[in-house]
């Protein structure tokens, strides 16, 4: 019997924020996106539609979900998108993580219909409970994954911070958009996730994972 490395699949992301966390801690994670990857690590991406490989053995799934058709941000087009198909596809999509045969399932997607569609998350997160000086909440549905742990003091400090940012600017919008010009890129910079919590992923669950034993 020998010991197999433990195995990552971390869907929908071409950032490798959360895969390069994992990484240093020993775990053979792989990002995964239609897209080229921008984490400087395309050895560990594998640009194709993520599917087929929700088939293969992973012992972690940590899927990023599209939200364009799902979060409450774009309520407006809802009903519109409702009646073209687009909204049950992104559900769909959705589902087929909830789904994965993987024993170890993270979901993260905003605020959006999935709450009723499937279910409540499990926790709602943000980016300054971890550190960074942004408010995002940050849904997560969990499989057998403990719920993140942070600094409830720290975090009312960042969360301090925030406040005295947004007081100052006087336009809470311009610290949403975090001060992105309109271009083709914004959606996709502004869904990237933000280093404090992809650290708190990987080092928080990577113990949950054990190495599978292989007979040679």
């Amino acid at each position: 019997m020998a010991e197999q490395m433990v195995k990552a699949l971390i869907a929908c992301e071409e950032s490798q924020a959360v895969t390069i966390e994992l990484r240093k801690l020993g775990i053979e994670a792989y990002s995964c996106d239609i897209e080229p990857c921008s984490g400087g690590h395309p050895e560990w991406h594998l640009q194709q539609d993520v599917l087929p490989l929700l088939d293969e053995e992973w012992d972690l799934l940590i899927a990023f979900p599209p939200c364009t058709h799902l979060a409450v941000s774009g309520a407006a087009w809802f009903a519109e998108k409702r009646k073209d198909g687009r909204q049950q596809q992104g559900i769909d999509f959705f589902m087929k993580f909830v789904n994965a045969k993987c024993e170890r399932i993270a979901i993260e997607n905003p605020i959006g219909v999935m709450s009723t569609n499937y279910r409540k998350p499990d926790q709602i997160v943000h980016p300054y409970y971890f550190g960074d000086i942004f408010q995002k909440p940050t849904c997560l549905w969990l499989k057998n994954l403990p719920m993140l742990t942070y600094d409830r003091s720290e975090a009312e400090e960042n969360k301090k911070k925030l406040q005295w940012m947004y007081s100052r600017s006087g336009k809470r919008g311009a610290l949403w958009n975090w001060g992105l010009p309109p271009s083709k890129d914004r959606a996709k910079i502004r869904s990237r996730t933000f280093f404090g919590i992809a650290r708190a992923m990987a080092e928080q669950w990577s113990p949950y994972l054990t190495a599978r034993q292989i007979v040679l």
